[in-house]
Order: C-alpha cells, then sequence, then structure tokens
C-alpha cells in the first residue's frame, strides 16, 4: 500500500498524529500535511464558482452539471496529463510556483481542442516529503491557472512517499472535465481543402523535451543557476517560463467564429507536424512553411549547444508554436486578430490541401491515429 499523508490534499483536514505514532516513523508527517492544506485552502477557494458544492474538505469533488441541461447533445471531453522532467528544474531552483500553469496548460487546452469549455479540474502532486509552502506553491499555481481558464480546482491528493522519492523530489499530474455540444465538436471531419493553417506562439519549451534539454545542459556542464548572455538571464529560470494557457483565446474565438474554426493542435509530445497531422483527415496534407516565424531564442540557443539544427530537434521541440488552428480561408485575418487582443502573436503558416501528391517525407498521422499528412518546409526566418 502507498503511504500518504493524511490530509490527503482532498483539502480534508485530519488529527494530526505525534511523533511516537508508526506512520510519522515511517516518515509520513500528517502534521506539515494539515498546514499545506490551510495554506492552499484560499487559492483553491478562488477557482469556485456556484456550481462547486461543499468547498473544500470533502472525500470527492462536487460540481453542479444542472447547466448541462442548456445543451441539446452535451459531450463530455476529458484529458490528463503531468509536467515531465521540468520538475527537475523546479526542484533545482526551488522555485514552485509556476509548475502549477504548466500542468493546467498540458491539461486544459487539450480539451479546448475538440471545443469544449473546460468545467473542472482534479490535481495529484507525490513527494518525498510534505514541505507545506513548497506544496502550496504548486497548488497556488494551479489554482491561479484554473482561473485564469474558468476552470474550478475541486479537489486533488498530495501523496507522501518517503523511501520510494526524495525528500525534496515530487511529480504532479492532473486531470480536467469540459463539455461540447456534440454538434460543435472539432475534428477532421470539418476540416476542408483550402483551409488556412494559423500558427498561435508558445510561450517557450512549454512541457516537452526536457529530457532532452537537460541533458544538453550536463553534457556542458551549464547550471540552472548559471547566467547566460545568450538566453537573457538565468538558464533555470528562463526555462521555467510557465506554458502558455491558450484557453481563453479559443474559447473567444469559438464563441465568435463558431463556424470558422475547423480544427485545433496542441503543440505538444512529438512536435507541430506529428500533432497537426492528427487532426487532419485521411488524404489531407499540410506543407508547413517554416519562414513564417523565427524560433525564440531558446531553442536556438540549446540547438548551437547540442551541436543540432533547429530542424534536427522538430519532433521534441515545438519551437514557437504552442497551438495551431485550422480555419476557413476567409475568417483568418479575424482570428489572428482575435488571438491578438489575448497578446497572443498569430500567423498563417500553410494550407491544407486534399490533391493527390507524392508524401515521402511527410509526417503521417501520429499517437495511433490515421490522420492527414503535414512537413516542415524551407528555412526559418532569422
Amino acid at each position: 500500500m502507498r503511504a500518504r499523508s493524511s490530509f490527503a490534499h482532498r483539502y480534508a483536514r485530519r488529527v494530526t498524529v505525534d511523533s511516537s505514532n508508526s506512520y510519522a516513523r515511517a516518515g509520513v508527517d500528517t502534521a506539515a500535511g494539515d498546514l499545506a492544506v490551510e495554506l492552499m485552502k484560499s487559492a483553491v477557494s478562488a477557482t469556485h464558482g456556484p456550481e462547486v458544492l461543499g468547498g473544500v474538505g470533502g472525500f470527492a469533488g462536487l460540481f453542479d452539471a444542472s447547466a448541462l441541461r442548456d445543451y441539446s447533445h452535451p459531450l463530455l471531453a476529458t484529458s490528463t496529463d503531468g509536467v515531465g522532467t521540468k520538475v527537475a528544474i523546479a526542484q533545482a531552483l526551488d522555485k514552485h510556483d509556476t509548475i502549477g500553469q504548466d500542468l493546467v496548460g498540458m491539461v486544459v487546452d487539450d480539451i479546448v481542442v475538440v471545443g469544449a469549455k473546460p468545467l473542472f479540474m482534479t490535481d495529484y502532486i507525490a513527494c518525498g516529503r510534505v514541505v507545506p509552502s513548497r506544496i502550496a506553491e504548486i497548488v497556488g499555481g494551479i489554482a491561479r491557472a484554473c482561473s485564469d481558464t474558468g476552470t474550478a480546482l475541486v479537489g486533488g491528493e498530495t501523496a507522501e512517499h518517503p523511501g520510494l522519492l526524495g525528500p525534496d523530489d515530487y511529480d504532479v499530474a492532473g486531470a480536467a472535465v469540459g463539455v461540447v455540444e456534440a454538434s460543435a465538436v472539432l475534428g477532421p471531419d470539418r476540416v476542408a481543402d483550402g483551409d488556412t493553417v494559423v500558427a498561435l506562439a508558445s510561450s517557450g519549451l512549454h512541457s516537452n523535451g526536457f529530457s532532452l534539454v537537460r541533458h544538453i545542459l550536463a553534457e556542458r556542464g551549464i547550471g540552472y543557476g548559471d547566467s547566460s548572455a545568450e538566453l537573457g538571464g538565468v538558464v533555470g529560470e528562463v526555462l521555467l517560463e510557465p506554458t502558455r494557457l491558450y484557453t481563453r483565446a479559443l474559447l473567444d474565438l469559438l464563441q465568435r467564429h463558431p463556424s470558422a474554426v475547423h480544427a485545433l493542435s496542441h503543440i505538444t509530445g512529438g512536435g507541430i507536424a506529428a500533432n497537426l497531422a492528427r487532426v487532419l483527415p485521411a488524404g489531407a496534407w499540410v506543407e508547413v512553411e517554416r519562414s513564417t516565424w523565427s524560433p525564440l531564442d531558446v531553442f536556438r540557443v540549446l540547438a548551437d549547444l547540442s551541436g543540432a539544427s533547429l530542424e534536427s530537434v522538430e519532433s521534441t521541440w515545438n519551437l514557437g508554436i504552442g497551438m495551431v488552428a485550422v480555419v476557413a480561408p476567409d475568417a483568418a485575418t479575424e482570428v489572428i486578430a482575435g488571438c491578438a487582443v489575448h497578446g497572443i502573436e498569430a500567423w498563417i503558416a500553410g494550407t491544407v490541401s486534399t490533391s493527390a501528391r507524392e508524401l515521402a517525407g511527410f509526417e503521417q498521422g501520429a499517437k495511433g491515429v490515421d490522420g492527414g499528412a503535414v512537413r516542415l518546409t524551407g528555412t526559418y526566418r532569422s
């Protein structure tokens, strides 16, 4: 049985035990768990609207779904994910207030890809030792990002695993649920010949490819606390730039242009080509033109340090595109302007075609999806 702190991060307060307790002797500090709950309560409660029942402290979160009656045919969308090895950098710098946004970005924006509005989210933190202020920082970041995306944080779990994880080690994961009208689901069946591919800028590496990042820095003997003129700051702090949240901007676009946005692709693990191919119908193809944008310095510096070209890491990093929208050609300008309102740079990066052609060199489908074909072409802008 896994050992877990008795506050259970279900935001439930339990009885504190003294050091003679066998659980305490095993390394599980329930008193620290209780304190962590108190520190996070206000941040979590701030994400709760009238739909959340029971507040903080239940064994399960309750969400009033009566609003779904307003839908003709509501479909629930769900997604789960983590932050990956980016947490190692947060641990090295003892900076934990941005990892939560990474988690929300990875989970909630996957829901929006199908056109769904996020409703609620739960989180899970596994750690070697509960440090109340650290747990509160992590959950505080999750809560702030949930507020930014209109998602209620209705519960979670913090598990203390002494002996399995080091005292300062932790990992985070989460799951979210959203809703979309069946007739409004986005996807390959809506994509047509001549549709425009609009790229939405990333804020940096987001939460993918950090195993490669850490390997490159280790090989070069570069520490996370080192300063880098090329990166414009402390290495670890630059790398911890949180994942951009696209939720509000995309939901706004879907409300304003419900028939113009045909598909969305969240550029996460696998890179631009593989993820875009997943939302194209079989037989469709896109050439994404590299000259339409200039990858951020963080990608160029890391590629240079590894002795690799930007092209060779396209299947690992997003290289500056965090989300892609496939839209009706006559709506592209409005979509780009709508993104700008939310502070997100966007641009036209390609066009969907269904004409017959040789697809050697194209990325075709990914993660079990028999989708379309995509390749990046040309040269990146300086």
